[in-house]
């Protein structure tokens, strides 16, 4: 019975996706591997070092089908080899003695590496289609509610009025960002490495840099320079990229999290009937998704530690931490697919209440618009003067709950420069967005 997280019967759907396990499993896993292989036969058989019946052989039998991935787990246990048995699995399968020209000149970590990077390539795409559709409902949220007034907050703590849509375009900016770092990143880390034991093609006749353009144009990936084997960056800007995206969606997350509350009540993540809060309260209705959610994004940070020590590599290479790879990358992929997934039908389903939006903005009796008084009256007596005066005004009418208005107009150093309609006018909040609504339309102009 399954018992990790992402393959649980029971957790199972919390934290991982179909798609994503159809990429990330054992199976895949071995076809990848032989993939790799056929390309190289493909690559040497065309270049003349093996014979062209051996590769067509070679290509006809490369099918996880055709072997028992039980079995071969079972002989790398024996071997404590994580690769031979695969081959030897293959090898047993091809006739006419086509398997003795598998993994010619080839090592283990050319088929490991350039195996992971294949199963990363099938994902990329998904990744992009999930981060582009929450940027995109983003969008949606930032224009329709451009002009939808709110708190702004800081320190936890009422600040400034501003816009819901702005606070969307602040979000939408940071995903085109990721969105920009992915296709930048793309062709450094889908990048193969076919180049033999410690990297110097000795084995390949003096044909390695030919066989390795051939093999990994054959499969869609890039040609590296020279042999990454303990060069585990590529990896790592992997690693990164899914932590920093990892990052803003738990920080949207706990947003949503944080204004469902009852006492905020301004936004909800979607909810249907049959979803249960609570075996006990019938009434709660969670932040079931976003609550976990944060939670994805934490363990997907996590992974990102396991895969940079991975990177303090020893000589031409070091096992002992690669080994940490075969873990920490497939699980720091599946995880992120289901962030993505889950993140992206809730911010396509939020619910949005701007009426408590805007009876959140009376909530200090006035007091959210301290910097616009102090600013006004600041023409009369100079800035730091005015501070300090509506500092002193803003502290008794908190402490002695005494309305923001009635306490400024009790006070002369205010009444003699402020007239009673000025500051009603400067006390309303929706008139103090700034330039919120300009700073969405330039946001959603420049996203793609």
């Amino acid at each position: 019975m399954p018992s990790h997280a992402s393959e649980s019967l029971l957790y199972g759907a919390s934290f991982s996706t179909p798609e994503f396990l159809d990429i990330f499993n054992d199976n895949m896993r071995v076809q990848a591997w032989y993939d790799v292989e056929v390309a190289l036969a493909k690559a040497q058989s065309k270049l003349g070092i093996i014979p062209k019946e051996a590769y067509e052989e070679i290509a006809r039998k490369a099918y996880v089908e055709n072997v028992d991935v039980q079995k071969i787990g079972k002989g790398i246990s024996e071997t404590a080899h994580p690769i031979v048995p695969a081959i030897r699995a293959l090898e047993e399968i091809c006739e006419g003695g086509a398997g003795e020209f598998i993994h010619y000149g080839a090592t283990t970590q050319d088929i490991m590496d350039t195996g992971l990077i294949l199963q990363i390539k099938k994902a990329w795409p998904l990744l992009k289609r999930d981060l582009e559709a929450a940027r995109d409902a983003l969008k949606v949220l930032a224009k329709k509610y451009r002009s939808t007034p709110m708190v702004g907050r800081t320190h936890g703590q009422q600040a400034l009025p501003l816009t819901f849509g702005y606070k969307c375009a602040v979000w939408v900016d940071e995903l085109n960002r990721h969105l920009e770092r992915q296709s930048e990143a793309e062709p450094r880390i889908l990048s193969g490495n076919i180049t033999g034991a410690v990297g110097t093609m000795a084995a390949f006749g003096g044909k390695g840099q030919e066989t390795q353009r051939e093999a990994l144009q054959y499969l869609g990936l890039t040609v590296p320079n020279i042999c990454w084997h303990s060069s585990r960056d590529r990896i790592c800007e992997l690693a990164n990229l899914l932590t920093q995206v990892a990052a803003s969606l738990g920080k949207i997350a706990r947003e949503v999290y944080a204004l469902q509350q009852v006492e905020f009540g301004e936004v909800a993540e979607p909810h249907h009937h049959g979803k249960v809060g609570s075996s006990t309260m019938p009434h709660k209705r969670n932040p079931a998704t976003v609550e976990l959610a944060i939670g994805l994004s934490r363990l997907i940070r996590a992974q990102q530690v396991a895969i940079t020590d991975a990177a303090f590599q020893e000589h031409e290479r070091y096992s002992a931490l690669l080994r940490i790879e075969l873990a920490a990358v497939p699980e720091m992929m599946i995880y992120s697919g289901a962030l993505l997934s889950k993140m992206r039908t809730v911010l396509e389903k939020l619910e949005v209440f701007p009426t408590r939006m805007r009876q959140n903005l009376d909530l200090l009796g006035g007091l959210l618009l301290s910097e616009k008084i102090m600013l006004a009256l600041g023409e009369k007596i100079g800035k730091q003067t005015a501070h300090e005066v509506v500092y002193e005004i803003a502290m008794s009418s908190f402490e002695n709950e005494i309305p923001f208005k009635e306490a400024l107009m009790s006070d002369q150093r205010v009444s003699n420069h402020l007239k009673e309609e000025e500051i009603v006018e400067l006390l309303n909040p929706e008139a103090y967005i700034g330039e919120s609504e300009e700073i969405v339309d330039k946001v959603l102009e420049k996203s793609n």
